[in-house]
């Protein structure tokens, strides 16, 4: 009876700790994808602060790249949004798919090296982002020149 006991004791402790086991590599996969800026995103506009669109945002041979996935609340004047104001080979181009975000690569805890387009008004800036409040938040920070001439977003995780 003795023996059946402790033998009850020795499996449930067992169950017990591979539940445990489990839960924490649960946890680490949930970690590690809030470690990295790939992911979707919302973007907020600056003078409303309402959701803007929602940006993909996804890493490839170690650089980052992102385009728009969704635009919220479009213009029902226009169902086919396209990017007027760009200059060159995206002129034209329709803003859902448009790559916005591209060659960022890890320095310390931000991305940056890469660049950044400004649908609205068409130009291309240098760019830098870095992760915030447990990876809920992306610090987005496009400029020309030097860092201080710029302007930084605060981008949304989409869960």
């Amino acid at each position: 009876m003795r023996s059946r006991l402790i033998s009850y004791l020795c499996v449930f402790t067992l169950l017990f700790f591979c539940l445990a086991l489990g839960q924490n590599s649960a946890t680490d996969a949930q970690t590690s994808s809030q470690d990295s800026p790939a992911g979707r995103w919302k973007t907020v506009d600056d003078t409303t602060g309402k959701v803007k669109s929602l940006v993909v945002i996804w890493e490839e041979n170690g650089r980052l790249y992102g385009r728009i996935e969704k635009l919220v609340d479009p213009d029902p004047q226009d169902p086919d949004p396209r990017c007027e104001r760009c200059e060159g080979e995206l002129k034209g181009k329709p803003l859902l798919g448009l790559r916005i975000l591209w060659n960022l690569q890890k320095d310390g805890d931000e991305w940056s090296g890469g660049k950044i387009l400004d649908p609205d008004n068409g130009k291309v800036y240098k760019c830098h982002i870095a992760l915030e409040h447990d990876g809920k938040k992306l610090k987005v920070r496009g400029f020309i020149g030097f860092s201080l001439l710029g302007r930084t977003q605060h981008w949304l995780r989409d869960e």
